[in-house]
């Protein structure tokens, strides 16, 4: 439980600095829009990501269910 709370308070000092900072990157200089790229390179990355995440994620699952229930309980005896 403690684990918990400390991640849940870095994530909310987290999210209250970005909600303040927004949309500067750099304060009062570099904003979120002048930051990005090209919308072109943008879509081939977003097409990059939708063919390479599921085959990831898919081959996770695969290695998982393969191993699953392969181990047993370390001893010393």
């Amino acid at each position: 439980m403690p684990f918990a709370f400390a991640v849940s308070i870095f994530m909310l000092a987290f999210a209250g600095l970005a909600y303040s900072l927004f949309p500067y990157l750099i304060i009062d200089e570099v904003t979120i829009w002048d930051a990005a790229s090209a919308t072109s390179s943008l879509v081939f990355v977003l097409w990059g990501v939708v063919i390479t995440l599921p085959a990831i994620l898919g081959y996770t699952v695969f290695a998982y269910r393969v191993f699953w229930g392969k181990t047993r309980e370390l001893s010393y005896e």
